[in-house]
């Protein structure tokens, strides 16, 4: 008897088949010695969107932290529960990643509620409006542009949302202090589920360009 979804376990075996013995020493050496990640990626916990597929990475070479939307709170260094500082304070202090990402996508469903607030909750607590509230002021904005349609509400929303989070991560002193001397770059990424298209934000401009692939 499983406790496990038949799918995953049919999956697990094809991962230990597979992936896992092409790549065991690699496993092991990780085991071992631990991880030493560059990159840090900041992304919403959407299932269509995962970046170790995007980007096509193995083991040991990303540190992912995932929630409703990719958002990146505030510095804020009081009592209550920090999920995401936490992750990010672990990889800029002890991992010292030398890149830090935040990726969003589209049809991004915190998003939508973000710019529906006065949607019914889906719960009595309703944290994902509590927690979508940190991008209210550009979801009221973007909500009352009657010129642009719902999607493209939606779209600019998701990127300009990205903008505010690479904002909210120079909020962190670690952060702020590591990019001024050059040992840490915040980038902005936002990928299409139905394309595939990656586009990647201009550090400069905030504008959203797709990468020339050789």
């Amino acid at each position: 008897m499983t406790h496990l979804p038949e799918r995953l376990l049919a999956g697990y075996r094809n991962f230990m088949a597979g992936r896992y013995a092409a790549e065991s020493d690699r496993y092991r050496s990780l085991a071992k010695q631990g991880q030493s990640p560059k990159t840090m990626v900041i992304a919403c916990c959407d299932s269509r969107a995962a970046p170790e597929t995007i980007f096509d990475c193995g083991p040991g070479e990303l540190f992912v932290v995932r929630n409703v939307a990719n958002l990146v709170p505030p510095y804020a260094p009081d009592d209550q529960h920090h999920g995401t500082s936490a992750a990010l304070e672990f990889a800029v202090q002890s991992l010292k990643v030398q890149h830090i990402i935040v990726m969003g996508h589209g049809r991004c469903g915190g998003i939508g509620a973000a710019l529906n607030p006065s949607a019914e909750p889906l719960s009595p607590g309703d944290f994902i409006g509590k927690w979508m509230n940190l991008v209210a002021p550009a979801a009221e904005a973007i909500s009352g542009n009657a010129m642009m349609t719902p999607a493209e509400r939606q779209t600019a929303l998701e990127r300009i949302s990205i903008r505010y989070q690479v904002n909210n991560l120079r909020s962190f002193p670690c952060v702020k202090i590591l990019e001024e001397k050059g040992r840490l770059t915040l980038h902005g990424a936002w990928f299409d589920i139905s394309s595939g298209e990656l586009w990647v934000m201009d550090p400069k401009t905030g504008d959203f360009e797709r990468p020339i692939l050789d």
